[in-house]
């Protein structure tokens, strides 16, 4: 990947989804997030609100960390 390719934040959601050994049925069930909706995110298709996001991540553990770039002081 060159740095030009930076991997978006909502490709790591979708990998996380992929990844985290729940079919995208049962997480669907457990998050009230319509199975045709997961699956169209899932491929790139459409975006998830918030709150979607905020109860996928909670769903499938998925904890965000911040990690300054190199040559850059956090704030």
């Amino acid at each position: 990947m060159t740095k030009k390719q930076v991997k978006q934040f909502s490709d790591e959601i979708r990998a996380a989804v992929e990844n985290c050994g729940i079919s995208r049925y049962r997480i669907s069930k457990l998050t009230g997030i319509d199975a045709a909706v997961l699956c169209r995110f899932v491929q790139g298709q459409v975006g998830l609100s918030m709150d979607s996001l905020d109860k996928l991540a909670s769903e499938i553990e998925l904890h965000v960390t911040n990690k300054p770039r190199k040559g850059r002081k956090g704030v």
